[in-house]
């Protein structure tokens, strides 16, 4: 079973923030949690809002912007017809925005994040990076990024599909954990999936192995038998599940995957890697964030459960 007392919604009031919040809200009704909306006011901001760009003086200028914030959130608020909601309203400074909402989730012991993110790919990526795909990497509470959408975004209901991407390792189990118990509240069946990378080290092209299935003729059955032991000894209550294997690039074919099969949401969890562990080996997780385009609940094998 589920249990979310406290959820964080960081807004930056932006459209994928907006989005964001019919789910959080949605969240918050069904577990009867306290929704808390953060803004962040970052020092060097490009914010067009921050009135640092018109007030001359410090004092004048803090206040402005906190005035600023919480108006904006009562609009947002009234605007989503959720003032009926436990709601606690907050605007912090900091350096970053990633830092900001990592301490107030640790300081305001926030069981769930719930995130809007841009899905920036390519040069903006590099140069912009991600507020939401830091958060995942360093929070130890689970978070829930909902990606921006051109079209509206309909008002999130029942989940009829979720997928689990599993690589048959103990962060695997942990997905399966939160699957399967968001599967029976929702009554949901569970994609299981697995990615086979197909190629294989360089040290084996002396032998003529350029191929896992060189190296593995029977890879696809004894991988599809993998997922069936994994999600069997996998805590958590029995829901239906179908099996899935793909070959290719493991975050593009779990996107990919995901849109084909028309899944609700994606439970993956991530290993968080920081330091020169995470700029050499990068993340699935935070690449499948970028690239799907249905909700991607995060979770990790440490810190902080929600489930009960």
């Amino acid at each position: 079973m589920i249990r979310i007392k406290n959820i964080l919604f960081p807004t930056d009031f932006s459209k994928c923030a907006h989005q964001a919040l019919s789910r959080a809200s949605i969240l918050a009704k069904s577990y009867d949690a306290t929704l808390h909306m953060l803004h962040a006011t970052v020092l060097h901001d490009d914010d067009p809002h921050n009135p640092a760009f018109h007030l001359p003086d410090v004092d004048m200028i803090n206040t402005k912007l906190r005035e600023t914030a919480i108006d904006k959130m009562d609009s947002v608020i009234n605007s989503y017809h959720a003032s009926d909601l436990k709601i606690v309203k907050k605007h912090e400074r900091g350096i970053a925005p990633a830092p900001v909402i990592i301490d107030y989730a640790e300081k305001n012991d926030i069981d769930l994040i719930v995130m809007g993110t841009h899905g920036r790919r390519g040069l903006r990526h590099l140069l912009l990076g991600s507020v939401a795909e830091e958060v995942v990497r360093l929070s130890s509470s689970p978070v829930l990024t909902i990606h921006e959408q051109k079209a509206p975004v309909p008002v999130a209901g029942s989940m009829e599909r979720i997928l689990v991407p599993v690589d048959f390792s103990d962060h695997a189990k942990t997905a399966l954990r939160y699957a399967k118990a968001l599967a029976e509240e929702y009554g949901s069946t569970l994609q299981v999936l697995h990615i086979i990378e197909e190629s294989v080290h360089p040290s084996y092209y002396i032998a003529g192995m350029s191929s896992i299935f060189d190296l593995e003729p029977d890879i696809k059955p004894k991988s599809e038998d993998a997922m069936r032991k994994l999600f069997e000894t996998a805590e958590g209550p029995q829901v239906s599940a179908t099996y899935h294997l793909e070959e290719g690039q493991a975050a593009h074919e779990i996107a990919k995957f995901a849109s084909a099969q028309k899944s609700d949401m994606i439970v993956i969890s991530t290993h968080g890697l920081t330091g020169i562990e995470h700029l050499l080996v990068g993340s699935i997780t935070e690449k499948v964030i970028r690239l799907a385009d249905c909700p991607v609940f995060t979770v990790k094998s440490f810190g902080r459960s929600i489930i009960a």
